[in-house]
């Protein structure tokens, strides 16, 4: 028998599924109706709704695409008619 500390252990870090495009869609949405005036950079957003750069990119420019949100000049995002 093997001493336990040369066993492989489980990791202790998880990685958190990332939920389908179609619900942070409906997430991002609500939360920009919530908070109106809501204003970020992609990397904000990122940290905020706990996503990699690219899910966030994609979601953002679907939502741009839209018509929801708009990219001002200085690379933030907003709701369109705000």
């Amino acid at each position: 028998m093997m001493p336990t500390d040369r066993l492989e252990r489980p990791s202790t870090t998880q990685t958190r599924p990332t939920p389908g495009i179609p619900a942070l869609l409906i997430r991002i949405q609500r939360e920009y109706q919530e908070m109106p005036g809501l204003i970020l950079t992609q990397a904000q957003a990122q940290r905020l709704w706990d996503l990699d750069r690219n899910t966030c990119g994609v979601v953002l420019a679907m939502l741009t695409e839209r018509g929801f949100l708009k990219r001002t000049p200085t690379g933030t995002y907003i709701r369109a008619w705000d």
